[in-house]
């Protein structure tokens, strides 16, 4: 942990240096158990950065203290309750960068709001609350939910996770008890496999290591959690892979001299994968019709040239059956024959499909997993049935351990054998976020049931 403090300390004077090559918003949420002090954070963060209003600021006082929490808890269940229920979005800037923050809720029963929010984030800050936790003993034990929260937030792909350890200002030694969560957090990630970019003690209340440093408090000298923040990168968006792009709507322009389209079908949509400009071959899913890309609309329809997170539109240089859910895949690529057929090549997919899939699953619905239960799973924007073909092993949160198990109860993670009623272009997750994940939603009540990752 000492290491990822010093590397961005380094990153933070490159940053005065002018140097600084994260100039784009950061997307992060902050999550981990209940009452860890999540939203009085993100009320720091706002209050410190000057990006609150004084009259806003004035409605959130209670018998003449300021409650930061209410800046981001906004609907009346959690004012009532004193807890946060659904994702809140709140905005700021600094001078080095701008803001998306999303408080997530810490409750094990609001776990899907948590893996919502984290499912499109670049970082996530995971709060750990000192006073909760056996900070006298060495080998302390980390909350459940946190060791969960930090689990979905690294499956899910997020590409930056901080940990900041919140009111050590509330505990008699607050130097010993930062040293060994601090150790207790570390050797949770190196178990897990994550990788932590830093480990801030914080005061939410206070304000301490938040915005402004407390040099020297619990023997911290590193940046403060806002300065890690400013220097955190963006989730690359996945450039480097064949094209993929999932149609979400068909638009049938008018053949006016004025229309870019010139009367042909535009295919909207935002591309998963690869990059894609004027005369690039792309094959049809799931008609295996062939075709070339005319044109590329960006969102206000000028031709351009786009690559993958990019929402575009796209114009074929004939007409083919294309429709809400299909994906426009890169065309296949010709291999050579094989030795007992000189005259024909072979094509290979550039995204191969499939029925058969091993994943990864949250479960989030409050029945548990079983094999032989059916669902709707989402793709892209594809509708498919999907049956549950095994429960193959949940994983243990407290130990990391892989156990046999016959069902995922709810907010387990394990892993599930899936067999689709069509076959999809999945990859895996690792490799290909979009095309590598799904949600499963029960057939009955309509409720997202769990997040699929393809293995």
């Amino acid at each position: 942990m000492t290491t990822m403090n010093s590397i961005a300390s380094s990153a933070i004077q490159t940053s005065a240096s002018g140097q600084n090559n994260h100039i784009s918003a950061l997307k992060f949420i902050t999550c981990g158990s209940v009452d860890d002090g999540k939203s009085t954070l993100i009320g720091r963060l706002l209050v410190d950065s000057k990006a609150v209003l004084q009259d806003h600021l004035a409605g959130v006082q209670r018998q003449g203290e300021t409650d930061l929490a209410l800046l981001t808890d906004g609907l009346s269940a959690e004012r009532e309750q004193g807890i946060t229920i659904d994702v809140a979005y709140r905005y700021f800037a600094t001078e080095e960068r701008k803001f998306i923050i999303g408080d997530a809720p810490g409750h094990e029963q609001y776990t899907r709001n948590m893996v919502t929010a984290a499912s499109s984030a670049d970082a996530a800050v995971v709060l750990v609350d000192a006073t909760k936790l056996d900070w006298k003993n060495a080998d302390l034990a980390l909350l459940p939910q946190t060791r969960r929260h930090s689990l979905l937030a690294h499956l899910l792909r997020v590409h930056s996770l901080v940990f900041a350890v919140n009111k050590l200002d509330a505990v008699e030694d607050p130097v010993l008890a930062w040293k060994h969560i601090q150790g207790a957090l570390q050797s949770f990630a190196q178990a897990a496999g994550i990788t932590v970019r830093a480990t801030v003690p914080v005061s939410a209340l206070k304000g301490w290591n938040v915005v402004d440093a407390h040099a020297g408090w619990c023997g911290y000298e590193g940046p403060t959690l806002l300065q890690v923040l400013e220097q955190l990168p963006n989730t690359p968006a996945d450039t480097g892979l064949p094209l993929a792009f999932p149609v979400q709507w068909v638009e049938k322009s008018s053949s006016s001299s004025s229309d870019t389209s010139q009367g042909r079908r535009v295919f909207w949509g935002r591309v998963a994968s690869g990059n894609v400009a004027p005369g690039t071959p792309v094959q049809i899913f799931p008609s295996g019709q062939l075709a070339t890309v005319a044109q590329v609309l960006d969102h206000a329809r000028r031709p351009t040239d786009v690559p993958a997170g990019t929402s575009a539109g796209f114009i074929l240089d004939r007409e083919v059956d294309v429709s809400r859910g299909d994906w426009i895949l890169a065309a296949p690529a010709v291999a050579a024959p094989a030795e007992d057929d000189f005259d024909t090549p072979a094509s290979v997919p550039a995204w191969p499909a499939s029925r058969e899939l091993r994943t990864t699953i949250a479960w989030m619905d409050d029945e548990p997993l079983v094999a032989g239960r059916v669902y709707w799973a989402l793709h892209g924007h594809r509708w498919v049935k999907a049956k549950v073909k095994a429960v193959v092993h949940k994983l243990n949160i407290n130990t990391l351990a892989e156990e046999a198990a016959t069902q995922l109860d709810p907010n387990a993670i394990g892993h599930v054998d899936l067999l689709l009623q069509e076959a999809i272009p999945a990859a895996a997750f690792g490799k290909a976020r979009v095309l590598g994940s799904l949600i499963l939603v029960d057939t009955a009540s309509h409720k997202t049931a769990g997040a699929v990752l393809v293995n």
